[in-house]
């Protein structure tokens, strides 16, 4: 068995943040695609969804050696990303009272919080995050210096914790953002 990739810090920030925005940009997209209307998606101010960073660094986490199993990778990214979408949906109404997403009345939802159809996408996502993204974003990590990691780091970090900060006071539920689902996946 192949020894896990020890990497520093700043290579699981950097893939968090170049991951969250990724994320935000796709839901973005999908509501400008589906519901003609610009929606800034998530808890936060900024452009970038936490879950998706985190959920990105689970699955390098358990999944990077497993780059050459496509099928392997999309059943367990469907599984790991679908737990981590319960957890928060449920923890984010807990927290503030207001769902950030609702799939009632999608094909196999459960209490609203993930469906069939976003634990697909979820699966699709991680083969594109650990069989074509990653590979990629090694290559773009290694050829930035020390140095321009280590200050987009500390400025992303900053400016994610200025966010923070605010958004536990007042968290970003502007118009379509609480209460309705993503208007719809690839499907």
């Amino acid at each position: 068995m192949k020894k896990a990739a020890v990497r520093p810090f700043d290579y699981y920030a950097l893939l968090f943040f170049t991951t969250a925005f990724a994320g935000w940009l796709w839901e973005v997209l999908l509501y400008l695609a589906t519901a003609r209307t610009f929606v800034n998606r998530g808890v936060y101010q900024g452009p970038y969804l936490p879950i998706y960073g985190i959920g990105s660094i689970i699955l390098f986490l358990l999944l990077h050696r497993m780059r050459k199993k496509p099928f392997r990778v999309f059943i367990l990214s469907a599984v790991l990303c679908t737990v981590l979408e319960y957890i928060a949906g449920a923890w984010l109404e807990w927290k503030w009272n207001i769902r950030w997403w609702d799939y009632t009345g999608r094909l196999l939802h459960l209490n609203g919080y993930i469906c069939l159809t976003s634990a697909v996408c979820f699966g699709l996502g991680g083969v594109l995050l650990i069989c074509l993204f990653q590979p990629v974003f090694n290559k773009l990590y290694h050829h930035m210096t020390v140095r321009l990691r280590t200050v987009l780091c500390l400025l992303f970090i900053l400016l994610f914790i200025i966010d923070a900060a605010y958004s536990v006071i007042l968290p970003n539920t502007g118009k379509y953002i609480s209460g309705i689902a993503i208007p719809g996946c690839l499907f």
